[in-house]
């Protein structure tokens, strides 16, 4: 008689895992929009008969719109890095979420298809810190030149601080698309949903 077969054990993430990945999809979502928003009143390409984003994409409504937005929606995103940050540092959680000389060695040398993935994750995890702090610092110097003009004086001018922080953009999309899909091929859909429910 066989015996019955066990039911598979579901993934299960710790509370401040799903907090942060809740806030950072919202307010990711918020602040793309917005900048789209903000976008539009001065294209950083081709200027004000550059590229225009139709209203569908957008939020704010108008430029003070937008800016409100954005920056609301910037003060969540940051500071739920920072405590996240904090979190995982408390929790030692970084020993197995960021890159390490091992990842690189198995790129080179494993077959194992599990543990390549879990490089790769590491890697694009530990990749997105400097394309996130670069977002935020030519953000703030936007915001705020008057008192930051360091930020500007860095990178030459306004328009390649705006150039950088639109840049940013795409990067940061890209990411969260490779990220969901390796989280997809380590542990399929519910280990997806077990990082927000």
């Amino acid at each position: 008689m066989n015996s019955p077969t066990k039911p598979p054990k579901l993934p299960t993430q710790a509370l401040a895992a799903k907090i942060f990945h809740s806030i950072n999809i919202m307010s990711l979502f918020l602040m793309i929009t917005s900048g789209l928003q903000i976008y539009n009143a001065n294209p950083v390409f081709g200027g004000r008969a550059g590229l225009h984003i139709p209203p569908i994409f957008t939020l704010g409504a108008w430029l003070a719109g937008g800016r409100h937005w954005h920056f609301a929606s910037m003060w969540l995103f940051s500071l739920n890095l920072l405590f996240y940050g904090i979190y995982i540092f408390i929790t030692r959680r970084w020993r197995h979420r960021f890159v390490g000389s091992n990842d690189i060695q198995a790129l080179q040398k494993t077959q194992n298809p599990k543990r390549l993935t879990y490089a790769w994750h590491r890697i694009i995890y530990t990749s997105i810190i400097p394309v996130l702090l670069l977002a935020i610092l030519t953000g703030i110097g936007m915001y705020k030149p008057a008192q930051f003009p360091w930020i500007v004086d860095m990178l030459g001018d306004w328009q390649a601080l705006r150039i950088v922080h639109f840049a940013s953009v795409p990067l940061v999309i890209i990411f969260v698309i490779i990220h969901w899909r390796l989280g997809q091929k380590a542990g399929g859909d519910k280990l997806i949903e077990s990082m927000f429910w």
